[in-house]
């Protein structure tokens, strides 16, 4: 048989074995097709959205929201390093009873000049103090809804606060993720679709889904059934919307279709919001959205430990200049640490590293972290400082006459090499789909 086989352009050689016939591709086909692939990239690509991070603004970034940021941005980083447009926004919590709480606190323990020279900290220590004041004083609950009020009637004054909580937090926050290596295409908000929420309402209310409870709530039915036994409440008693309607979900997930026209939406936070997510992407599809099939939720462990309002956070800045403290003092003890002109820099970006690994070997577990403030495991440098010697070192044996081309490809020893070489797009493929998948 092997004889009467004949061999062409893709087959250069064929012979028979015991029981088998071998096929030999060839080797100038198989250069050709992967330098073809390294300089044009052959894979389809498509645009894909990812809502990470998503902090509280008037609030300092704190250890708790490390983990939507950096898997956030991992994952991010993956889909982008396969040419995939990757557009990448950062949905802050900047609307809610909460504000109506700050605004008042602001306005009876605030002070402009303490906002002005240290912002997060100064706004954290009224929170703080104006939670503990409205546990037993029903006069500052009453002014944080009036407050909250004034917000959502445009009131001058309260937005005008509001506007200054929001602007010094994200300038606060593009500092922490500049350390962080970490960028964002789009810092939006709640406050950016309260007439669009408004208007899908509307909708859900012209399609017949949304119902009334005998309590007066607006909910959506999501049972199989049509019985009720399982629902989405989307409008409270007295008419305002919930979370739902106006956050990471349906007024916003539509906008960023149309904006963005997505082909994947990808959220990324913790594990509690996945109920949310599970019956956000339900009521899409209910609404005749059926994009929403190819948007998914992320989760992972929650960050325990982290209580806000009490005051009991651990700052992510405090974090990062420990990371660097520790490096540095360990660069410093160490007699094979090199003379160098930035120590600082070579410190922070280690330490940094180490923290992001750190936070990485969690994932893809749902397994809750404890954050421990005094317990780094800077362990993970030495993986760092393994590969790079690695590398360094096989650099080294290389001359500047090392130089790349087709007869180095061509040789009879770089064949499992061009085999390996086809395989790197879909390997990447599939570990980012793991990786979504949490596998």
């Amino acid at each position: 048989i092997s004889f009467q086989l004949k061999q062409d352009s893709v087959v250069e050689e064929i012979f028979a074995g015991r029981g088998v016939i071998h096929f030999r591709v060839s080797r100038n086909l198989l250069v050709q097709v992967n330098i073809y692939l390294l300089f044009m990239n052959l894979l389809t690509t498509f645009p894909f959205c990812f809502s990470y991070s998503s902090p509280n603004i008037a609030k300092k970034f704190h250890a708790g929201h490390l983990r939507s940021t950096i898997i956030g941005n991992f994952i991010a980083n993956l889909k982008e390093s396969l040419g995939n447009n990757v557009i990448r926004v950062n949905y802050l919590g900047d609307w809610g009873m909460q504000f109506g709480l700050l605004g008042a606190g602001f306005q009876l323990f605030g002070c402009q000049e303490k906002l002005k020279n240290n912002p997060l900290q100064h706004l954290f220590d009224v929170y703080v103090q104006v939670n503990k004041e409205a546990e037993n004083n029903e006069v500052i609950g009453q002014a944080a809804r009036e407050f909250f009020r004034q917000l959502e009637q445009q009131e001058h004054q309260a937005v005008l606060l509001w506007k200054q909580f929001r602007e010094i937090t994200v300038e606060e926050y593009q500092q922490v993720y500049k350390r962080l290596g970490v960028h964002f295409d789009i810092y939006s908000g709640e406050s950016f679709h309260q007439q669009q929420a408004q208007e899908v309402v509307q909708q859900l209310q012209r399609q017949g889904l949304l119902k009334t409870t005998e309590k007066g709530t607006g909910v959506v039915d999501l049972s199989s059934a049509g019985d009720m036994s399982s629902y989405s409440t989307v409008l409270r008693s007295d008419g305002t919307s919930l979370y739902i309607t106006r956050s990471v979900d349906l007024a916003a997930a539509i906008d960023r279709k149309e904006r963005y026209n997505f082909d994947e939406m990808i959220y990324v936070t913790d594990k509690s919001q996945g109920i949310h997510f599970q019956q956000l992407f339900q009521i899409l599809l209910a609404m005749g959205h059926s994009w929403a099939e190819r948007c998914q939720h992320v989760p992972f462990g929650l960050v325990q430990g982290m209580k806000t309002r009490l005051g009991e956070v651990v700052f992510l800045e405090d974090v990062l200049d420990e990371a660097r403290g520790r490096m540095l003092r360990n660069m410093s003890q160490s007699k094979t640490t090199k003379e160098m002109v930035y120590p600082e820099d070579t410190a922070e970006k280690v330490g940094i590293s180490a923290l992001i690994v750190q936070v990485n070997q969690f994932y893809p577990t749902l397994k809750n972290m404890t954050y421990q403030p005094n317990i780094l495991f800077f362990k993970r440098t030495y993986l760092l400082y393994e590969t790079k010697g690695r590398n360094t070192a096989w650099f080294c044996r290389c001359s500047d006459s090392c130089v790349f081309g087709n007869r180095l490809l061509k040789h009879e020893n770089n064949g499992r090499l061009l085999q390996v070489m086809l395989r790197h797009d879909p390997v990447f493929c599939l570990s980012s789909l793991r990786t979504l998948k949490g596998l």
